[in-house]
């Protein structure tokens, strides 16, 4: 039964309940004729006030009650951008109403996450599988060709062998790099910091690139301040994010082209900022927008075994953050062909 029909039956039971008392005392000569009329005039005049306050009271009520029930039916649809009026009801409808309203923001943005996590984990399986599938199709073959005979020539053979092995290799560090960008985005990555010296790690890095610079007769311009202070960063880490940022910049750079590694220091946010331009191609902004998401490539038609396995910059974008610091890309300031990658890290004075 409906809240309206309890009510209104309750307001008629009392008044029937005042009636029988009424007739019951004329009954037992308790009241004279002319009070009895009385009484009865006045409960009937008071049954019709209550009734229409009743009817002007409940309205509103039942009003809002069935809008509430209204927008719950959508919510279960998730029709989640159904607002709720607020007019003329309660101050306890309307604080209702508030919450319902807010908790229809949050179930919004929880299946929106809940839709991204999904389309990214399908992209994610789409791309493992993708770049598992390929070079395992061509390790086969080579391997059924070796074992049927039909490479007689040594030196061929070697080179099967020499491509099954790089194969293996690459596939390898593939699987270190979903195990580790896993440990990082689930904060499992143990982070112990030690007070380094960048110059230093600058440095080694850039030794690591020698013969890839050498080999494209790449200018490389490193720029350091002389006041920069000690970090405490885990040197390993740091050094495999400026290591996958100058590796991506060589391998984008043309021949005999000019990259700028900069290193300063900002007092006033209280960091270190690293920044590294190169001459590419470039990155459209569209593009700069999606960079750091796994498996991302600026030139999806470009094979992964040219063009990364798309994980590199994702490890980078949870290092730095580890670190507390931040990680982007911009087109370069000065106007010319190439992009600038950019990372900070802040300036402690103890160990966090």
């Amino acid at each position: 039964m409906k809240l309206r029909v309890q009510l209104l039956l309750m307001n008629l039971l009392s008044t029937g309940i005042m009636l029988i008392s009424i007739w019951y005392s004329e009954r037992q000569m308790l009241l004279r004729p002319e009070q009895t009329r009385l009484l009865t005039v006045i409960v009937i005049v008071a049954l019709t006030i209550s009734t229409i306050i009743y009817w002007l009271m409940t309205r509103p009520i039942m009003k809002s009650i069935q809008n509430l029930i209204a927008l719950t039916k959508q919510f279960s649809d998730r029709h989640f951008e159904t607002m709720y009026i607020i007019g003329k009801e309660p101050e306890e409808f309307k604080e209702l109403a508030t919450a319902f309203q807010e908790m229809a923001q949050k179930l919004e943005e929880s299946f929106t996450k809940l839709e991204k996590g999904e389309k990214e984990r399908t992209e994610l399986i789409a791309n493992i599988s993708h770049d598992l599938r390929t070079p395992l199709a061509s390790m086969q073959l080579m391997i059924e060709a070796l074992q049927d005979g039909l490479i007689e020539d040594p030196d061929m053979k070697q080179q099967y062998l020499t491509t099954i092995l790089n194969e293996i290799q690459r596939l390898s560090g593939l699987i270190n790099d979903l195990f580790e960008l896993s440990k990082l985005e689930l904060g499992q990555e143990a982070f112990h910091p030690s007070l380094t010296h960048v110059d230093s790690l600058l440095l080694k890095v850039i030794d690591s690139h020698a013969i890839l610079l050498k080999d494209k007769e790449i200018d490389l311009q490193l720029r350091v301040s002389d006041t920069l202070p000690k970090l405490w960063i885990m040197p390993c880490k740091i050094a495999r994010v400026i290591n996958n940022l100058l590796h991506n910049a060589i391998r984008h750079s043309p021949t005999c082209g000019t990259i700028e590694l900069i290193v300063e220091g900002n007092k006033q946010k209280q960091q270190v900022i690293f920044t590294l331009r190169d001459e590419g191609e470039g990155i459209s902004y569209n593009e700069q927008l999606r960079i750091f998401e796994r498996f991302f490539r600026t030139d999806p038609s470009r094979s992964s075994q040219s063009g990364g396995s798309g994980l590199g910059l994702a490890i980078a974008k949870s290092l730095v953050e580890m670190h507390k610091g931040e990680i982007g890309v911009r087109s370069r300031p000065d106007g010319k062909q190439g992009c600038e990658f950019w990372f900070t890290l802040p300036v402690t004075l103890e160990k966090k």
